[in-house]
């Protein structure tokens, strides 16, 4: 079977900004809020970093609990890893994940410096350089028949449906502004030339986007 890049759980606002400006280490979103963003996916009951019992059932715990089936590896962009621009400083600082990040896979993070390899837990973070095309025959490899699933951000997104690499796209759209920062778009409608579309509203307030090629 293909393997498939896939995008998923991707949230933006009603703007279409993925994040605010001025990210830092403390802030991985800058002046965004990620919880008034992702507010619908850390009320699941599916949600892996729930500390208690409950959460919700129905649409958006579908789309959290589909996040990690079939996916063999991940392609992050750099500003997803870390803050730090330029050459490396500090490789000593390993990502915002801690000891355990939630990937549970190969993740190849897009680079112009690359740097050795390290693994966490379960998960290896390869820095590579190389036009998209490159890094997803990277990806499919170290997948091993299963899919690969474009992390983000929203440029490096972008990047990726403007190559034309992008099978299916899941961009859940929450009720916030953001008003600046990194859009992945103006408009949903830019990808219907490329895409069918359908929009399914969620009772959480988010409406779930998801496009599949023509």
């Amino acid at each position: 079977m293909e393997q498939l890049l896939r995008v998923q759980n991707f949230t933006v606002s009603t703007d279409g900004f993925a994040a605010g400006e001025h990210q830092s280490l403390e802030r991985p979103f800058g002046d965004a809020d990620p919880g008034a963003l992702m507010f619908w996916a850390g009320a699941t009951a599916s949600w892996p970093n729930r500390t208690d019992p409950g959460g919700s059932r129905g649409l958006d715990d579908y789309f959290t609990r589909d996040f990690t089936h079939n996916i063999g590896a991940e392609i992050m962009g750099r500003n997803k890893f870390g803050p730090e621009r330029g050459p490396w400083e500090n490789e000593e600082w390993r990502g915002w994940w801690g000891d355990e990040p939630p990937f549970h896979t190969p993740v190849f993070v897009l680079t112009h410096h690359e740097r050795p390899s390290f693994t966490l837990s379960d998960t290896t973070f390869h820095f590579v350089g190389g036009d998209p095309a490159d890094v997803l025959e990277q990806a499919r490899e170290a997948a091993q028949g299963k899919d690969v699933r474009l992390g983000g951000g929203p440029t490096t997104v972008r990047q990726f449906l403007d190559a034309g690499l992008v099978d299916t796209l899941h961009v859940a759209v929450a009720p916030v502004k953001i008003g600046a920062g990194v859009r992945i778009w103006e408009s949903p409608d830019e990808l219907l030339d490329r895409y069918h579309l359908e929009v399914v509203p969620s009772p959480s307030g988010v409406a779930h986007h998801i496009f599949w090629r023509r």
